[in-house]
């Protein structure tokens, strides 16, 4: 699924005092297939980006009664928005947005935290009954076989804990559960905010393995929302850098790094292999690598075997 937007803005509270842009004329298209990383500091637009990607936020032309806003006179209205999610329109009141939500997934900032049913089972299913056509309900086999696989496909054994409370699972366990709660309905698109916010070095590496085996098997693309630059260095093949509610770059993590003196100026920073690289290149010694670590020691191996 392709996602195309175009001149998306959006303010929280419009027409009141507390009235504040998180979106101003955001233009970005993501490609089917990608692991896209979107950055940003705090109250960039970031998160207020994807939040309408499966109509959590959704526009004012989508809404039961649209409103039209009139130029007043002397007035240029701007560019209608777009806002496309493969063949769905999310600026369309007529979109049926809750199949659009089976395909595209949201697993928020420490979703282990959301977790709430009895068993893992109850939970996992929860997402696959709420989106299923009410006149037809899947089976009780059907959804025993859809979480089975939503858990096999996080690393978790169905009869390990199938019927324990999620509460009774390790910390990482629970994140888990709650991403196979998410994919349960088999999304193209899974979108993910911090994914690994919270976890240390073990545990960030655990869960970029399994965003990869969910990439290459479970979603065709994969958007994660974070401000850890190792992190989108390490796994992204696609970045976008959110800044005060606009699109600021949208490149290749290893051309995007090399605006280092312009993020650090937005208040954001830069991946430990760049500024390792940025170092050897102050002092004379230029290393060409793809800003992953692995990618780093082969290319200072190459560099001193050329020495």
């Amino acid at each position: 699924m392709r996602i195309v937007a175009e001149h998306l803005t959006y303010t929280y509270n419009e027409g009141t005092p507390f009235a504040a842009r998180a979106l101003d004329d955001v233009t970005l298209t993501i490609e089917e297939g990608e692991f896209f990383g979107i950055l940003g500091h705090t109250g960039s637009g970031k998160s207020t980006f994807v939040q309408h990607l499966n109509g959590l936020i959704r526009l004012p032309s989508s809404q039961k009664h649209p409103k039209k806003r009139r130029a007043k006179r002397g007035e240029v209205l701007p560019p209608a928005p777009v806002l496309r999610v493969g063949e769905f329109d999310l600026t369309d009141r007529k979109t049926d947005f809750t199949a659009l939500r089976k395909k595209v997934g949201i697993v928020f900032q420490y979703p282990e935290q959301q977790l709430f049913a009895e068993t893992v089972k109850d939970d996992v299913a929860f997402g696959l009954k709420s989106f299923a056509d009410k006149k037809s309900q899947p089976s009780a086999e059907e959804i025993e076989r859809a979480v089975r696989e939503a858990l096999t496909a996080v690393g978790l054994s169905y009869e390990e804990v199938a019927e324990k409370s999620p509460f009774d699972l390790s910390g990482g366990q629970k994140r888990r559960a709650a991403i196979a709660g998410v994919i349960v309905t088999k999304p193209e698109v899974l979108i993910l905010d911090e994914p690994a916010a919270g976890l240390d070095p073990l545990g960030k590496k655990e869960v970029a393995r399994l965003l990869h085996s969910l990439h290459e098997t479970w979603c065709k693309t994969v958007i994660i929302v974070s401000h850890d630059m190792d992190e989108i260095a390490e796994n992204c093949t696609m970045s976008a850098v959110f800044e005060d509610g606009r699109v600021k770059y949208v490149l290749p993590p290893r051309e995007l790094f090399k605006h280092a003196d312009e993020l650090l100026g937005m208040g954001l920073d830069i991946p430990l292999v760049a500024k390792l690289c940025r170092e050897l290149s102050a002092r004379g010694i230029e290393i060409d690598c793809d800003l992953t670590a692995d990618g780093f020691v082969k290319a200072v191996l190459a560099k001193r075997g050329q020495a």
